[in-house]
């Protein structure tokens, strides 16, 4: 699987980025490649902007049946997004949530493209 990483700062958990690269036994890809990837890995807060436009980008590197991690802070903490908002901007940019996971600090929606079975 090739994956990539969008939207890492200094707020964000390195261990789920090496736990995902030890999984894939690669390195990320850097966010200027123009390789499609298997999965995309996204870390977003409030305040990064509007969430339909992060995710309609994190779509255009993504191959058939790819993955979306989006990671968002957990509730409570700085940058927080609504989950409701979470699921409206997903179906606004044409993908469904399959699966929602604690990883410590933040919160991480498995998204897939409408119809798309998920791997």
């Amino acid at each position: 699987m090739i994956a990539l990483e969008t939207g890492w700062d200094e707020d964000c958990d390195p261990a789920i980025s090496e736990a995902v690269e030890a999984v894939l036994g690669e390195d990320f890809l850097e966010e200027e490649t123009d390789e499609l990837v298997d999965v995309v890995v996204m870390w977003w807060r409030e305040d990064d902007g509007d969430l339909v436009d992060g995710l309609v980008d994190a779509l255009r590197p993504l191959g058939d049946g790819g993955t979306i991690w989006l990671l968002t802070p957990g509730a409570g903490k700085p940058g927080t997004i609504a989950p409701g908002e979470i699921s409206e901007s997903a179906q606004l940019a044409g993908l469904v949530q399959t699966t929602a996971e604690r990883l410590g600090d933040w919160q991480g929606s498995c998204l897939v493209a409408r119809g798309a079975m998920k791997k």
